[in-house]
C-alpha cells in the first residue's frame, strides 16, 4: 500500500511540472532521468512477473514504455529549423564554398558535392541539409 502512495504522489509532482510549460521529462535535465526510471520500471515489472504479481507488471511496462519515449525526445542536435528566408547572397556563397563569380554549375556542382555528405539519409542533420539548400536556391534564382 505504501509503494502505491508513493506513485500517487510521485506521479502528482510529475503532473504539476508539467503545466509549467514543457512536458517534465522533455526538459534537458529530466531526460537522463527519465532513462533510468524506466529501466527501473522495467526491472521492477520483470521482478513482479517472476513473484506472480501479474496484476501489476502490466502497468509498470507500461510506465517504462511511456518513461522511455519521453526520454527520447528531441536530441541536443535537434532544435528549431534554421531561419532560411533572410539569407544574404553572401552567406550563401560562403556556404557552398564558391566565389562571386561562379556560374550555375558550378553552384550546382557544389551544391551537390556537399549535400552527399550532408543529407539526412547519409548520416547529416536536417538543419544543415536545409541550409544547404536554402543557399542553392539563392544563389540560382539571382
Amino acid at each position: 500500500m505504501l509503494y502505491l502512495a508513493l506513485g500517487a504522489a510521485a506521479l502528482a509532482v510529475f503532473v504539476w511540472l508539467g503545466r509549467r510549460g514543457r512536458p517534465v521529462f522533455q526538459r534537458p535535465g529530466l531526460r537522463v532521468l527519465s532513462g533510468v526510471a524506466s529501466i527501473a520500471a522495467f526491472a521492477g515489472a520483470a521482478f513482479l512477473a517472476v513473484r506472480g504479481g501479474w496484476a501489476f507488471a502490466p502497468v509498470l511496462i507500461i510506465l517504462g514504455l511511456w518513461l522511455a519515449m519521453s526520454a527520447r525526445g528531441q536530441g541536443a542536435g535537434a532544435g528549431p529549423a534554421p531561419r532560411t528566408s533572410a539569407m544574404s547572397e553572401q552567406d550563401a556563397r560562403s556556404i557552398l564554398g564558391v566565389d562571386g563569380e561562379a556560374t550555375s554549375e558550378e553552384i550546382q556542382a557544389a551544391y551537390t558535392r556537399l549535400m552527399r555528405r550532408a543529407h539526412p539519409d547519409a548520416g547529416g542533420s536536417a538543419g544543415l541539409a536545409a541550409q544547404l539548400n536554402a543557399a542553392r536556391d539563392r544563389l540560382l534564382r539571382r
